[in-house]
């Protein structure tokens, strides 16, 4: 369903737009067009005085349900923001270790604190870190709305199926340009 409004207590969740990620061979979309969108989104938010959450991760140790990361060790710039979402002091910072930004970080009472009712999530990988944070934000009673055009994915078929047959369960669903709009 199309994004129709915006609480005026939403904020913005950006999941995993780091250097690490970033570098990835991402489909459908390229890194680069999910990172200014996001980052446009950001500016909107900010622009409004409404809270903008970035999202990183640094993963944990692997398990019998994770599998250690291609070609081993990351580098150490690995899980730094993207220089293009121009992190502001006013910015919540999220770094998990697991797929979604709920489980194991304090988001929850971050959001909570300001009041806020609805979330807008973008990021990479859509299948991933971004559904996990879709699903754990609706969980948690938030209003979902997720950004199409500024979510991407290293799997094509896991992508079509999030954003066709996950987000719209979840909430609304909209360009990042549509969602700014919504601002006023």
């Amino acid at each position: 369903m199309p994004a129709t409004t915006l609480d005026a207590t939403s904020a913005l969740i950006l999941v995993d737009l780091q250097r690490g990620i970033a570098g990835l061979p991402c489909v459908p979309l390229p890194a680069d067009d999910v990172i200014g969108r996001g980052a446009r989104l950001a500016a909107a938010f900010r622009a409004r005085r409404l809270p903008v959450v970035l999202v990183n991760v640094t993963g944990g140790a692997p398990g019998r349900t994770q599998s250690p990361r291609p070609g081993g060790t990351p580098p150490a710039d690995w899980a730094e923001l993207v220089p293009e979402l121009d992190r502001q002091n006013g910015d919540i910072l999220v770094t998990k270790q697991q797929w979604g930004a709920f489980h194991g970080t304090n988001l929850d009472l971050e959001l909570r604190r300001r009041g806020v009712t609805q979330v807008v999530v973008a990021g990479i990988a859509t299948s991933i870190g971004v559904e996990s944070t879709a699903r754990a934000a609706h969980e948690h009673g938030y209003h979902v709305t997720v950004a199409t055009d500024a979510v991407t994915d290293l799997d094509p078929e896991a992508h079509r199926n999030s954003v066709e047959k996950i987000f719209p369960r979840l909430g609304e669903t909209d360009t990042a340009e549509a969602i700014r709009a919504l601002l006023g």
